[in-house]
């Protein structure tokens, strides 16, 4: 493995960058068709893409499926399937600022739950920013108020299903590969979307195929610039500018569909990521070289 650090971030940049285009695109497509239709045609292309490079990578099809843990890589998919469906939902409810904005304490949750779920020691430090974190959630929420909207709870649903699913993918890392894990994350969430979205198809006009398309291409590609990333630079040095897909998501939504960043929102999430980007170094310092 190469140790190209500049290049990394700029991957990791490119990454954010057209995952957030991807969001945007499934926000116009989800306000125009079922959330699970859009979902499902998004895991068939995603499914031929990691076949390919899963298959690429560890010589053929059985070696990439080979796995000792098969319930816990069919689990990790089908709840990564799940929250996407959740997140786009959140889109359409909210818009792209505030879902992203809720969504970012992710890494909070991980942290939270990886004394419990991995066995993981969790310090005050790391505490101290998991509690100051979700003060920022709550400066979003402002619980109590009457502009608390019940819709804000997807995303954060969301959150904590993509930390498990974060957690879910680390442990099954101790047994099998990367390769193994990308094979059953595509493969499960096809098959377990196309069996709940078959019955959700609707028709969709030539020109929203045009952007089911773009959705598809999008989500290879992101997948693709995030594979490299890890290849040429070690994921502590990187993963800090993931959070810029929040800022380019946000900007799509203001300046492309028309949304509003409300201060509490801006607080909160700058709040959030600082709480973030503390966990992150934390656990780069923590780890041994």
């Amino acid at each position: 493995m190469q140790n190209n650090t500049r290049l990394g971030i700029l991957l990791m940049v490119a990454t954010s960058f057209v995952f957030a285009v991807q969001d945007g695109i499934s926000r116009h497509l989800a306000g125009e068709y079922n959330v699970i239709m859009i979902v499902m045609i998004r895991y068939w292309f995603f499914a031929a893409f990691v076949i390919s490079i899963a298959t690429r990578q560890s010589g053929s099809i059985r070696a990439a499926a080979r796995t000792s843990q098969p319930l816990l890589q069919i689990g990790r998919g089908a709840l990564l399937a799940v929250e996407i469906c959740v997140m786009v939902t959140a889109f359409v409810a909210l818009g792209l600022v505030e879902s992203h904005a809720i969504f970012a304490c992710y890494p909070l949750l991980v942290a939270a739950l990886s004394g419990p779920i991995l066995g993981e020691r969790v310090g005050w430090q790391r505490w101290a920013a998991i509690g100051i974190g979700f003060v920022g959630v709550l400066v979003i929420l402002q619980p109590g108020r009457t502009v608390f909207a019940p819709a804000a709870i997807i995303p954060l649903a969301s959150a904590l299903m993509f930390a498990l699913y974060g957690l879910l993918t680390r442990f099954a890392a101790r047994k099998d590969s990367a390769a193994t894990s990308f094979f059953w994350t595509g493969t499960t969430g096809a098959v377990v979307m196309t069996i709940i979205g078959i019955w959700f198809w609707e028709p969709m006009s030539r020109a929203d195929w045009l952007w089911m398309l773009a959705l598809c291409v999008t989500g290879a590609l992101g997948h693709w610039f995030l594979i490299k990333c890890y290849e040429v630079a070690e994921a502590s040095a990187v993963q800090p500018f993931a959070y810029l897909q929040m800022v380019f998501a946000s900007a799509i939504g203001i300046f492309v569909l028309g949304e509003t960043l409300e201060p509490k929102v801006a607080i909160g999430a700058a709040i959030i990521v600082a709480a973030g980007l503390f966990t992150l170094w934390r656990a780069a310092r923590a780890r041994p070289a």
